[in-house]
């Protein structure tokens, strides 16, 4: 597929999740199309499976992680803390404090990319910020984190430290007692920066 099509292929996309989105939460568009498919472009939404691993491991409290999956699904496995929130649910009221918030950056993930990105998708387009998107869903992480492959001991430094780290973090998330060194000592793994929600005005006037 050329990138003239993936574009083509993006842009209906974002179509099909302005039009699932209720008309009443739509009215003004928080996000224009352009806007989000920059977002989608440059992957600035995509959380690497290195980062959230580090995140796990050292126990981070700003990061919440959401399972967009079927429940069926989640209780088969999940994550560690993760919470279920399932696709077809996302717009019920229930979960309004779980995105309507500034304390915690929320990781979507599913078994890919897409359901998390078109639950990103919808969230973004109401307005609601502090998100991201698991890179390439439990796949993606069961092949990077998990089951990491040892690269050729000609490989650079930087990818046997990254290895070593993979290493560490699959035996401490599986229940080891293994503790992972960072991916790399050239590069700090950021946290996400959260937007604080913006208080409310209180009510003005009186009887």
């Amino acid at each position: 597929m050329n990138a003239r099509n993936l574009t083509v292929g993006i842009m209906l996309l974002l179509g099909l999740v302005i039009a699932m989105v209720p008309e009443n939460t739509t009215k003004p568009y928080k996000l224009t199309a352009e806007q989000m498919l920059h977002s989608v472009n440059t992957g600035s939404h995509q959380i690497h499976p290195d980062y959230l691993a580090e995140w796990l491991i050292n126990k981070d409290p700003g990061i919440r992680l959401i399972d967009v999956r079927s429940p069926d699904e989640y209780d088969t496995y999940h994550l560690p803390n993760a919470i279920n929130v399932p696709l077809a649910d996302i717009l019920n009221p229930k979960y309004g404090d779980v995105w309507d918030q500034g304390i915690k950056f929320n990781v979507l993930y599913s078994n890919g990319s897409t359901a998390s990105n078109e639950a990103w998708m919808i969230l973004r387009q109401l307005g609601y910020e502090n998100l991201g998107v698991l890179m390439g869903g439990l796949n993606y992480w069961t092949e990077t984190i998990m089951n990491p492959q040892a690269p050729p001991t000609t490989s650079p430094n930087d990818e046997i430290a990254k290895y070593e780290f993979r290493k560490g973090a699959s035996q401490a998330l599986g229940g080891g007692a293994v503790t992972a060194k960072t991916a790399s000592t050239d590069t700090e793994i950021k946290k996400p920066k959260i937007v604080p929600r913006k208080a409310k005005k209180a009510p003005q006037g009186g009887c």
